[in-house]
């Protein structure tokens, strides 16, 4: 069995209606490591060491966000910034996290069609993410594609948030079990595949 981290990093956690609800499935999922990085870090002092730590223990860490300005919230790039660093992370002796997998888990508030070259955002999610995937690969770890619910604003009325819950329990514990599941991703993980959902 493989253990997992999973950082959730949401301003405004009280408007929340994708993000929120995925956290609150995470927390029931044994085997899941849940941090609400603005709950433990509400002036963004974040504890390094402590944060070294969680990632040492866990095999797969999940990168739970909505996604701000095409990238991650303020708190999630403070914590790359700062937690991931220099011998720990990459350069000599940083190697503590090679081997590991992630994930980003996020909604997004444009339609699917809307992230491409032809749609109004220019780019897919993927190339978006792209530094993020960049990341994982220069400190070893296996990026995952990410697991994204697109039209995020108007997924509780259109009944779609419900099944995206469901598959998300499921990628979880596969995660935690240490496999990706075929319903998610075929027979494996493309390297170019532009989501998991």
């Amino acid at each position: 069995m493989s253990s997992v981290l999973l950082l959730f990093a949401h301003p405004s956690q009280h408007k929340s209606e994708v993000c929120m609800p995925m956290y609150r499935v995470a927390q029931s999922v044994p085997g899941v490591t849940c941090v609400d990085l603005y709950a433990d870090y509400p002036t963004f002092n974040i504890d390094i060491v402590t944060e070294q730590q969680r990632l040492a223990a866990h095999q797969g860490v999940i990168w739970l966000f909505p996604l701000y300005w095409y990238s991650t919230p303020a708190i999630l790039k403070e914590w790359q910034d700062l937690v991931l660093e220099y011998g720990f992370a990459y350069g000599p002796g940083g190697t503590k996290l090679h081997g590991k997998s992630l994930l980003c888990a996020l909604s997004a508030g444009g339609s699917e069609g809307s992230y491409c070259a032809e749609g109004y955002n220019h780019f897919g999610l993927r190339q978006l993410l792209s530094p993020i995937e960049q990341t994982a690969s220069l400190i070893g770890m296996d990026y995952l594609p990410p697991f994204a619910l697109f039209g995020a604003r108007s997924a509780v009325e259109e009944g779609r948030l419900g099944p995206h819950l469901a598959r998300w329990r499921q990628l979880l514990e596969a995660l935690v079990a240490g496999e990706i599941p075929d319903t998610a991703c075929g027979a494996g993980v493309p390297a170019k595949r532009e989501t998991l959902s």
